[in-house]
């Protein structure tokens, strides 16, 4: 146990003081920059179509390293670890982005974010594929960094967006310490990352046709700090890379000692993801832990016919979360979506390969996936089918029927399927 331990630590370090060593160790020719005073440049993964990309990152002060001393050794990385801690944002930096033919200049925030937005004229690279961005900050000596947007390609045909916390790993991701042990320490398989979701994702990426590139949006409750451990995590689990957008930053100060609601954050940015990709049906996926029923149920009834499917892991069996569940059941049969609550991937993977999302060959490979974890058995599944009214919008369910299968008998949670009496589905490829 104490031999890995010990790895698990040393992995752990690694981890930790990445950003600090990469923006160091390139001098402004990898993904971060740096330059003279310790400024540093640290964009995120981005998000865009062919009209605008929007790209956030951090510019912060560090202390430099000791030349010429292995990156590798412990003690380098205790003292990146530290150098980390001690490392301080910069307000008022000016930074300019260049893509696309276009330019756009804008100046950090208090906490050293910069948010940045272009227009370009014409991609510089393929749709579908990860597209460079050029980043300076504007100092004495200009530092030069590169970020990443990606473009879909023209053949997706949907935006997917993922909560990640208790939707794609097991809570305790806003506990460093905690998501440090289990990604490191423990059997990542079967502690980390719910059993069936990597392969999920893939199909979903995928597509039914196998390569159509659908983008992947992921939002946390997580701090911009966990970014780097969110980004190993997805590597070790083989689940396909997309922006992951914070809904804020849980920097505290005696001014604002409280993290910053996010609820009203992450509607506004599912909304504006509805806005970029005006073409696109959605697909939203969450937990019933927190506000992903409320978030999606408003989401839904503002935007009828967007919203394809709803797909939310039943993470627990208390009973204040049937009301809302209820009501997100109501709003998905009224615009004519699917609604799927179970507790396994593999229901999700069923309905989406009925509807179309996924390709029927990719349920065997997330059933595989999760049969090789310690899962409480599959419950039958309830499906309830809404009531047609005079018009679309008039269309009912039984809440009674919805709140009777969640509760069911307490032991295991429930698998619960709403939909319409003709079902909406994508059009099959080739079709």
């Amino acid at each position: 146990m104490a031999s890995r331990v010990r790895r698990g630590a040393t992995k752990a370090l690694r981890v930790l003081t990445r950003p600090v060593r990469r923006a160091q160790g390139h001098g402004g020719t990898g993904h971060g920059g740096t330059g003279p005073g310790g400024l540093v440049v640290e964009p995120y993964r981005g998000y865009g179509s062919r009209d605008e990309i929007f790209l956030i990152g951090r510019v912060f002060r560090q202390s430099p390293g000791i030349p010429g001393e292995d990156p590798d050794s412990l003690r380098a990385q205790w003292r990146d670890l530290r150098r980390r801690i001690a490392r301080r944002t910069v307000a008022g930096a000016a930074i300019t982005a260049r893509f696309g033919g276009d330019e756009a200049s804008v100046a950090t925030d208090r906490d050293g974010y910069f948010r940045l937005h272009l227009h370009p004229r014409e991609l510089p690279g393929r749709p579908g594929t990860w597209q460079k961005v050029d980043l300076v900050l504007e100092d004495d000596t200009p530092i030069r960094a590169e970020g990443a947007v990606f473009i879909p390609p023209a053949g997706c045909r949907c935006v997917v967006i993922s909560d990640i916390d208790d939707t794609v790993m097991r809570t305790g991701v806003a506990n460093k310490l905690k998501m440090l042990w289990r990604l490191f320490v423990e059997d990542a398989d079967s502690r980390v990352a719910f059993p069936g979701v990597a392969a999920l994702y893939r199909a979903l990426h995928a597509g039914a046709g196998g390569a159509e590139g659908n983008p992947m949006l992921y939002v946390s409750r997580a701090p911009w700090g966990l970014y780097e451990m969110l980004s190993e995590f997805f590597q070790r689990h083989g689940i396909p890379v997309g922006p992951v957008l914070f809904l804020r930053e849980w920097g505290l100060s005696w001014t604002h000692p409280l993290p910053r609601r996010a609820t009203d954050h992450k509607q506004a940015l599912i909304r504006h993801m509805l806005s970029l990709y005006r073409d696109l049906p959605f697909v939203l996926i969450g937990d019933s832990g927190q506000h992903d029923p409320e978030v999606y149920a408003q989401i839904v009834e503002e935007h009828p016919g967007r919203v394809l499917a709803v797909y939310i892991r039943n993470v627990s069996n208390d009973a204040a979360r049937v009301e809302e569940i209820v009501r997100l059941a109501g709003a998905v049969a009224r615009s004519g979506s699917s609604l799927v609550l179970a507790a396994d991937s593999v229901a999700m993977a069923e309905h989406a390969a009925g509807i179309g999302l996924i390709a029927a060959e990719a349920v065997p490979r997330v059933a595989d996936e999760h049969a090789g974890a310690d899962t409480p058995p599959r419950r039958e599944t309830a499906r309830i089918t809404a009531e047609p009214g005079e018009t679309a919008a008039e269309a009912a369910i039984s809440p009674d029927a919805v709140a009777d299968a969640l509760v069911g008998d307490g032991t295991v949670p429930a698998t619960v399927v709403v939909e319409p009496e003709h079902p909406a589905a994508l059009p099959r490829v080739g079709g």
